[in-house]
C-alpha cells in the first residue's frame, strides 16, 4: 500500500537534532528512513524488526538471497550481533572505521535470518558521515541498510534519486546532500581462515594490505544452489541504468575510436547514444551522441563520486543505449569503479585490442 514520502532537509555537517531524533523514532517503530552516508544513501530499517527488514525487501523489490548490511554506530554493539569474533575486528576498525568498510563476521542469534539472506555471517559497518551517525546513535538500534533504490538499479547518491526510485514506498528521505565517495563500501569476509574482499570500494586493497597483508580479492559471486551471498552487490547484473550499456575495456585510443563507430551505427539505426568519458577523452562522435563526463582521468575519486549521478542523468535524458569506457588500471580506487561498471554492463562487454 502506498504511503506518504516526507523529506527532511538536514545540513550535513551540522545535522539539527531535532531532524535526527524525528527520523530515529521512525526507525525505532518500524518505519523506512532513507539518509546519506559517505558511500551512497541507505534505506535504514530497525535490523532487529523482522516485520521492518521485510519491508526494506518489498520496498526495493530485492531477492531475498541478497543481504543486508547492519550499521552500528560503535565497536561495542558488536557484541549483541556476533559471535567468535577475530582479532583482526579490533585492528581494522581502529584504522578504518567510522568508514566505508563492511566487516562480514559469524552473526549472533539476534540477527533475524532475513537480515543474511539465511546465512550464518552478518555484515557490519560504521558509516562515517556525521548525518548516518548522528541518526544510528540517536535510535539506540543496528539500523539495516541496503542502498536507498529500486533493486539492480544504480545507487543513489542524492536525495533526488532515492524519491525517483521510492517515493510511495517509504517513510521519510533525509536530504543531506550529496554523498562524497559515490561507490558502496568495501566488504571484507573474515570468516574464513585467509581474509578476503569481497567487494571492492574506497577502502582499497592497498589499504587493507597495511594491516592484513595476505588479503586479497575474491570471487564471490559463485555460492551454492539455493543460497545467500554473505555481501550485497555480487549479482552478475547489478547498479544498471534503464538504457542498455556497454562497456569498452581495453587501451584508450582504441576504445575511443571503437566508441565512437559504435555511436556513430547506433545513430543512424536511430538510437539516441549516451557516452560516458573522462575530460581528457578526444571524441568526434556525431553532435546528437550525449557525452557525459565523469572528470579527469587521474582524479579517481571524483569518478567514483560521479558515475551514478552520470547514469541516471542519461536515464533522465531518454538515452537508449549508453556507451561506456572502463577506468581500470587493476590498482586502488579504480578496481571498484570497474567493478560497478561491469556489472551495470550485465555481460556486455567488448575488449578492444591495441
Amino acid at each position: 500500500m502506498p504511503v506518504v514520502t516526507d523529506v527532511l532537509a538536514l545540513d550535513p555537517a551540522h545535522p539539527a537534532p531535532e531532524g535526527i531524533a524525528r527520523a530515529a523514532d521512525i526507525l525505532r517503530r518500524g518505519g523506512l528512513v532513507a539518509f546519506p552516508t559517505e558511500t551512497v544513501y541507505g534505506l535504514g530499517a530497525h535490523a532487529l524488526d523482522v516485520a521492518a527488514v521485510r519491508r526494506v525487501f518489498e520496498a526495493k523489490g530485492r531477492p531475498a538471497e541478497d543481504p543486508l548490511i547492519v550499521h552500528i554506530h560503535d565497536i561495542d554493539a558488536l557484541a549483541a550481533l556476533t559471535v567468535d569474533r577475530p582479532d583482526t575486528v579490533e585492528a581494522l576498525a581502529s584504522r578504518f572505521w567510522p568508514g566505508p568498510l563492511t566487516m562480514v563476521l559469524r552473526r549472533s542469534s539476534a540477527v533475524p535470518a532475513e537480515v543474511t539472506a539465511g546465512l550464518e555471517t552478518v555484515a557490519i559497518r560504521i558509516p562515517a558521515h556525521p548525518i548516518a551517525f548522528a541518526l544510528i546513535s540517536a535510535a539506540a538500534i543496528p539500523v539495516a541498510a541496503p542502498s536507498a533504490n529500486l533493486f539492480s538499479r544504480p545507487s543513489p547518491t542524492r536525495a533526488a534519486h532515492v524519491l525517483e526510485d521510492l517515493d510511495g514506498r517509504i517513510d521519510l528521505v533525509i536530504d543531506g546532500g550529496a554523498a562524497t565517495v559515490g561507490v558502496e563500501s568495501t566488504v571484507i569476509d573474515l570468516t574464513t581462515p585467509i581474509p578476503a574482499i569481497l567487494r571492492p570500494g574506497a577502502v582499497t586493497m592497498e589499504m587493507l594490505q597495511t594491516v592484513l597483508p595476505g588479503v586479497g580479492i575474491r570471487n564471490a559471486s559463485v555460492r551454492d544452489r539455493g543460497a545467500g551471498m554473505k555481501s550485497p552487490g555480487l549479482l552478475s547484473r547489478h547498479y544498471s541504468p534503464r538504457a542498455e550499456l556497454t562497456l569498452y575495456e581495453g587501451p584508450t585510443r582504441p576504445v575511443l575510436e571503437r566508441i565512437i563507430a559504435d555511436a556513430t551505427n547506433a545513430v543512424a539505426r536511430g538510437q539516441r547514444v549516451g557516452v560516458v568519458a573522462a575530460d581528457e577523452d578526444e571524441l568526434t562522435a556525431p553532435p546528437v551522441v550525449r557525452v557525459a563526463r565523469l572528470g579527469s582521468e587521474r582524479n579517481h575519486k571524483v569518478i567514483a563520486a560521479n558515475l551514478y549521478n552520470t547514469l541516471r542523468s542519461l536515464d533522465a535524458e531518454g538515452v537508449d543505449v549508453i556507451l561506456a569506457r572502463t577506468f581500470a588500471d587493476e590498482s586502488g580506487l579504480t578496481v571498484a569503479i570497474h567493478d560497478r561498471l561491469r556489472r551495470a554492463a550485465a555481460g556486455r562487454i567488448i575488449r578492444v585490442e591495441g
